[in-house]
């Protein structure tokens, strides 16, 4: 009798697991075609045409360098969020949309997405994979052949995701690309993406410089972290590594012309600073008016619609 019933269990058992199976092959063929056609989407978009396109070259220094006398134009972009899955798919084409449209009608000479471009969140994407619509914002960029450059949010590279920070950097800095300016940054720095664009005129002169930072995911980077929302931040050797480079620049600069120093800069990341949340609850706290030390100049605080 009993052994009937370990049989019975065991018939249980393999068919559950065997649906399980069943289930599983079923949605991975569903993302792969969900994945193709975004993809294919990604390709089909037409080259923008920007008028005396401006093409960077490596420095001495392994950095990007832009030489022009007339004004730079930089389209900033944030949280995509391209799932890159058969339960995202109507978004994510909207967000490609969205995306080529700005470029195409803004024509910047560079365009850099600080963070969360891709959004492989199993219950709103469908997938674990956070490389689909990291290649489907790059395929779009390559097809509009725009220069392009990313930082890392918390969701590029989630704990559970295919692939971490490293294996990302690594797909960015694909030769394929192009069109795309990343660099991993200093092995001994804290993060992956830290690095510098400059923008010089044609006397040599740093005119402005482009820092991009990894302000890393959650402290422990684990599951548990993500889930309570734990963020980490940018940490002390990126902020020495920060300094040391603009420093350097501002050394170069002055050689060319005195006068030039110290170097205007533009950081970019995705973790906001403490210090953005305490101007906000200053702001706030002042019935949402104008402080000594807090002015609101454009836009609109808040998420989901709420102040």
């Amino acid at each position: 009798m009993a052994r009937e019933k370990n049989k019975k269990r065991k018939k249980i058992f393999m068919a559950f697991i065997s649906i399980v199976i069943v289930i599983a092959i079923v949605i991975t063929g569903i993302n792969l075609m969900a994945v193709n056609k975004l993809i294919k989407q990604g390709n089909g978009y037409n080259q923008v045409e920007i008028e005396n396109q401006l093409t960077p070259e490596k420095d001495e220094n392994g950095n990007w360098v832009f030489t022009t006398d007339r004004e730079f134009k930089v389209m900033h972009l944030t949280d995509i969020h391209i799932g890159g899955g058969f339960m995202s798919k109507d978004v994510d084409e909207k967000a490609l949309n969205a995306v080529a449209a700005m470029v195409t009608k803004e024509k910047p000479d560079l365009v850099i997405a600080t963070g969360d471009i891709a959004f492989p969140v199993p219950y709103t994407a469908g997938t674990f994979n956070n490389q689909s619509g990291a290649k489907a914002f790059a395929n779009l960029m390559e097809s509009l052949g725009v220069y392009w450059d990313v930082t890392f949010g918390n969701h590029d590279a989630e704990a559970y995701s295919y692939f971490d920070r490293e294996a990302m950097g690594r797909f960015y800095e694909n030769e394929e690309y192009k069109y795309c300016l990343f660099q991993a940054g200093p092995k001994d720095v804290d993060g992956s993406g830290n690095h510098v664009i400059e923008i010089k005129n044609t006397k040599g002169v740093i005119t402005q410089a482009l820092i991009l930072i990894d302000s890393q995911a959650y402290i422990k980077n684990n599951i548990i972290e993500s889930i309570k929302g734990t963020y980490d931040n940018i940490h002390q050797n990126q902020v020495d590594w920060y300094e040391a480079e603009i420093l350097r620049m501002n050394a170069e600069n002055e050689n060319i012309d005195k006068k030039s120093a110290p170097v205007k800069s533009l950081a970019f990341f995705h973790i906001p600073l403490v210090e953005m949340l305490d101007g906000w609850n200053e702001f706030s706290g002042n019935n949402y008016k104008d402080t000594d030390d807090f002015r609101f100049i454009d836009g609109v605080m808040g998420e989901g619609g709420k102040l």
